[in-house]
């Protein structure tokens, strides 16, 4: 490098991998290789047509998309046009895009064809969104192919005065009060937060790294952001869903890097049990999003048997918090290790006070990976940022409760709110009830997060309904998938004449979940 990386896209601009080798691949998409010239070739493009648009440093665009290579070059276009990648789940359903759209102030909209019956029904009434659709274009007026406009605009170098303070990503994340909440984060927070992950994961250019998890989600984002800030290959896949096909690409290229969710691992471990799978040239297995079992992690070593494993903690307002040494797995059983490189953590009481060795505290961080605060949420920010060590600073108040050793080893005890952990997905229970209010028939319901093997938490949903209606459970979650993600959908519905409640009248949720750990519930 000629100077220090300092954004995001610095890496592509001025990689040694681009300038020694262009015909070096940068990512595999559905079995197609794409060299690092290429990339750089159409982001520059797609970059400068969204210039031409009006786009402005600082704007945010909306990437809708799934695991595919014009998702790819949507981020790094977004990044060289300096303005703000808002990576939206390709699950997301209507109600909840139209809201991000309109919170975050989006600018552009970049899409695929397949999902077009989600937005369209959102354009009227929103004239200043531009919209780009890869794939099939919709018949509706004003839409541009993705194609069409990466083949028509010329490629012209980055212009925008983008600093290391300006941000890079928007990324929505679900909270307690219902409405998903725009995680800020800067190009000097990401690029730091990048260079201690390779350093901990003792990564390297000559790695290849596989996603199959979405790029919406910043577990996956950051698997495409460090592949091209080390100048290595992501094989990326659009998921788990045809996991004979992944092992085929895995061999084909060479996988050296698999990156996953307790949801996944248990699946391997499944097929492994009925006939053997091994990937000895895998070299890195990481966790995160979940917890993963300790057992779950020594039976991954069957599977990979040369591969350092890595249980990692983390959340959006921060990306990454801790990862536990692989060589310590055996000697440190339940814990999510040490603060990662180049940033500090502590347990504080409620009240604020320091809390001693083996004692239940909130886990505080503090480093310059934290967010800059939650977008036009000042209250939530304050919430999350308290004050730090010296004037001015901030730390992040995870809300989430740890115990640490005498060592500094955290160890997860439990969430401070109500948010569900479903599948390496963080679900709003307010969310999800909401929803499930506008369904016809249905007069209450409490959603809860069950502890589930495979998914860490289960989605499981308590209703009552309308005296006339006379849906059951599947009819439930059938209509249900039309109004969320898959991820949220409720993998049990309840039915009960009435649900329990507090002295002050409200749900008794405790009371819920008591029953559901009985496994007294019936669909």
């Amino acid at each position: 490098m000629s100077r220090p990386i300092r954004l995001l896209h610095e890496t592509l601009l001025l990689g040694t991998t681009l300038a020694a080798n262009p015909g070096k691949t940068a990512v595999v998409t559905e079995g197609t290789p794409h060299a690092y010239a290429e990339l750089l070739d159409s982001a520059q493009r797609l970059g400068t047509a969204l210039a031409d648009r009006g786009v402005e440093r600082g704007d945010r665009i909306a990437i809708y998309m799934d695991n595919t290579w014009p998702c790819v070059v949507s981020i790094y276009a977004t990044l060289l046009a300096g303005a703000v990648i808002l990576p939206v789940n390709p699950q997301t359903k209507s109600a909840k895009l139209g809201f991000i759209l309109d919170d975050s102030g989006a600018r552009v909209l970049l899409s695929d064809g397949h999902i077009a019956h989600e937005f369209l029904p959102l354009l009227e009434g929103r004239p200043g969104l531009a919209v780009i659709c890869s794939g099939a274009l919709p018949a509706a007026p004003g839409i541009e192919s993705f194609d069409a406009v990466v083949q028509a605009t010329p490629p012209r170098p980055a212009c925008a005065a983008t600093i290391a303070l300006d941000l890079a990503a928007l990324i929505y994340t679900s909270g307690s009060t219902g409405q998903p909440k725009g995680v800020m984060q800067t190009h000097q927070a990401m690029v730091f937060t990048l260079g201690s992950l390779v350093e901990y994961l003792r990564l390297g250019a000559d790695d290849r790294l596989l996603c199959v998890l979405p790029l919406s989600f910043d577990y996956g984002l950051y698997q495409l952001l460090m592949s091209v800030h080390l100048g290595a290959t992501l094989v990326l896949e659009r998921s788990f869903t045809f996991p004979a096909q992944i092992f085929a690409r895995m061999q084909e290229f060479g996988v050296t890097v698999f990156p996953g969710v307790p949801t996944i691992f248990s699946m391997l471990l499944s097929m492994h049990r009925r006939e053997p799978l091994s990937f000895p040239q895998v070299t890195r297995v990481t966790n995160t999003a979940a917890a993963l079992a300790d057992t779950m992690a020594t039976q991954l070593r069957a599977i990979f048997p040369g591969a350092l494993v890595y249980k990692m903690y983390g959340l959006t307002e921060c990306k990454r918090v801790s990862y536990l040494e692989p060589e310590l797995l055996d000697a440190k059983p339940g814990s999510v290790g040490k603060a990662i490189p180049g940033t500090e953590v502590f347990l504080r009481s409620a009240d604020g006070q320091p809390v001693p060795a083996g004692a239940t505290g909130i886990l505080h961080v503090r480093g310059p990976h934290v967010m800059l605060g939650y977008w036009n949420r000042p209250d939530l920010s304050a919430h999350m940022l308290r004050p730090g060590r010296w004037p001015g600073e901030h730390v992040l108040c995870t809300q989430d409760h740890f115990r640490m050793d005498a060592e500094g080893f955290l160890y997860f005890v439990g969430r401070s709110d109500d948010i569900i952990k479903s599948r390496g997905e963080k679900v709003s229970p307010v969310e999800v009830e909401s929803a499930m209010l506008r369904l016809d028939g249905i007069r209450e319901v409490a959603v809860i997060g069950v502890q589930d093997a495979l998914l860490g938490q289960a989605v499981h949903a308590y209703v009552v309904l309308q005296p006339e209606c006379t849906m059951g459970g599947g009819e439930i979650r059938a209509r249900c998938s039309a109004l969320m993600e898959n991820f949220m959908v409720p993998q049990l519905v309840v039915l009960r004449p009435n649900l329990p409640k507090t002295a002050n009248g409200k749900i008794d949720k405790r009371t819920l979940l008591e029953s559901a750990t009985a496994k007294t519930e019936r669909p």
